[in-house]
C-alpha cells in the first residue's frame, strides 16, 4: 500500500483488530498511525469507536486485570496496564481483593509442598516479589506456612 487507509478503509482495520481482542485507546491508536491519514483523523475514528462503546478503556483493563490475576500480583497487573496507556485512575481501580488467595493458588501450583528451610523460604519470597505481590502478602503467606 502505497498511501494513507481511506477513512472507511481504517474504520475497517479497527473493527478488525477489536474482533480480534480487546485493545486499550493508546494500543490501538499506536497499531492504526502508519495508516492514518492524519492524527486528526485517527483521533476523530478512536472517538467514534469510544462513542459506540466499541473501545473502551475500561473494559480492557478489567479483561487484562483477570487475564494476568492467574499469574501475577497487583503490582505486575497495574505496571502491565500503565504499560499500555491506560489512565492512571483506571489503573489505580486494580485493588487487592483476593490478592492473598491468588498469591497461595500460585505458590501452591509451583512448589507442591511447605518450605523445609530458610533458603527455600527466600526462594519462594523472590518468586512470588517477580510476581508482583506486595511485602504484606508474601509475610502474611509464608508466615502461615511456618505454623504448618
Amino acid at each position: 500500500m502505497d498511501g494513507p487507509d481511506t477513512p472507511a478503509a481504517l474504520n475497517a482495520r479497527a473493527l478488525r483488530h477489536l474482533a480480534r481482542r480487546e485493545h486499550s485507546r493508546a494500543e490501538l491508536a499506536r497499531k492504526l498511525a502508519p495508516h492514518a491519514e492524519s492524527p486528526g483523523a485517527l483521533e476523530q475514528l478512536l472517538d467514534a469507536l469510544a462513542a459506540k462503546q466499541q473501545l473502551s478503556d475500561e473494559r480492557y483493563a478489567e479483561l487484562r486485570a483477570h487475564q494476568l490475576a492467574r499469574k501475577y500480583g497487583a503490582a505486575h497487573i497495574r505496571l502491565d496496564l500503565k504499560a499500555k496507556g491506560i489512565a492512571q485512575e483506571l489503573v489505580g481501580r486494580v485493588g487487592r481483593d483476593g490478592e492473598l488467595e491468588r498469591a497461595a493458588a500460585i505458590l501452591q501450583r509451583k512448589y507442591r509442598v511447605p518450605a523445609a528451610s530458610r533458603e527455600e523460604r527466600a526462594r519462594r519470597m523472590r518468586f512470588l516479589q517477580g510476581r508482583g505481590f506486595s511485602h504484606e502478602i508474601i509475610r502474611k503467606l509464608l508466615s502461615s506456612d511456618d505454623a504448618d
